[in-house]
């Protein structure tokens, strides 16, 4: 896509985070804006402030858990504004623990909204996106999706998940030869509120005290709200997936440290050894 002015984005977990700049991007390049996200209070006031800049914008409150809300979100942008050109399928939670310890529950929850949110975005918008042969997916990954941190192995299998789809969406789209495009955006550490997911998570998704992500959630979470507070700003992630749309570029690598991280996983699997010990070092995530 190269005109997004008039245009129509649709953002999941928009209230906040890297949700809320790309829809600020996006109404800075001239498009319409629907806001989805789970927290009521935050959609209304980030749509209230929206709306005072200017922004013509449509909410809908949304669990993109549930297949069903997400069908009613699709069906909701084409009754307010008759088109759909962006989707980005971003919203997004964090469980962390060792694998082995992780519950069912953290499972369905991390599950249900990283990678069944990603799916459910795709499945409802791309019917429509198709018919009119315009538009582009931009589905939130992380570098979770392309290296394996210790502690995160929920979280590590989600983002697999949603760089496999856009990796698979990009083919199927091409073998069509249709002009719908999609991203896969791939930022490491972003000042966003993801440390305090369990705010959204379901009363019957949570844990007992002392089992799964609960105990190691407690024990980290000042620790990873003063890194994530000190880490890049999610308006300039915005600017770089705004730029991937204009371009159609698939991969979406925000951080600087990003590419020799990668690059190390695919040499350890191209030469057959086993990964380097150690995790990746704290502070070259934040760049």
């Amino acid at each position: 896509m190269q005109d997004l002015n008039n245009k129509v984005a649709v953002v999941t977990g928009g209230a906040s985070g890297i949700g809320r700049a790309m829809a600020e991007r996006f109404a800075a390049a001239g498009m319409k804006i629907v806001l989805a996200d789970i927290e009521s209070a935050a959609l209304e006031a980030t749509a209230k402030e929206m709306r005072a800049a200017g922004v013509d914008i449509h909410t809908q409150l949304t669990d993109v858990s549930d297949g069903a809300a997400v069908d009613a979100l699709a069906a909701s942008t084409l009754d307010h504004f008759g088109a759909v050109h962006i989707v980005c399928n971003n919203a997004g939670v964090a469980t962390a623990g060792p694998v082995w310890a992780m519950t069912e529950a953290d499972w369905k929850f991390t599950i249900g909204v990283n990678l069944w949110g990603v799916i459910h975005g795709v499945r409802a918008f791309a019917p429509t996106m198709l018919e009119q042969d315009e538009g582009h997916f931009v589905n939130t990954a992380s570098m979770a999706g392309l290296v394996c941190a210790p502690g995160m192995g929920v979280y590590n299998v989600t983002k697999h998940g949603v760089v496999a789809l856009t990796e698979t969406l990009f083919e199927d789209l091409r073998g069509q030869g249709s002009n719908v495009g999609t991203s896969v955006l791939c930022p490491a550490f972003v000042n966003t509120k993801i440390w305090d997911s369990q705010r959204n998570r379901p009363d019957a998704l949570k844990n007992d005290a002392g089992k799964g992500d609960s105990e190691t959630y407690e024990n980290t979470k000042s620790t990873l709200k003063t890194v994530i507070e000190h880490a890049m700003p999610a308006a300039k992630v915005a600017d770089a997936v705004h730029d991937a749309v204009l371009a159609n570029r698939l991969y979406i690598l925000t951080h600087s440290s990003s590419q020799e991280s990668v690059a190390k996983r695919m040499g350890h699997i191209v030469s057959g050894e086993n990964p380097t010990q150690g995790a990746p070092d704290l502070q070259s995530l934040l760049n």
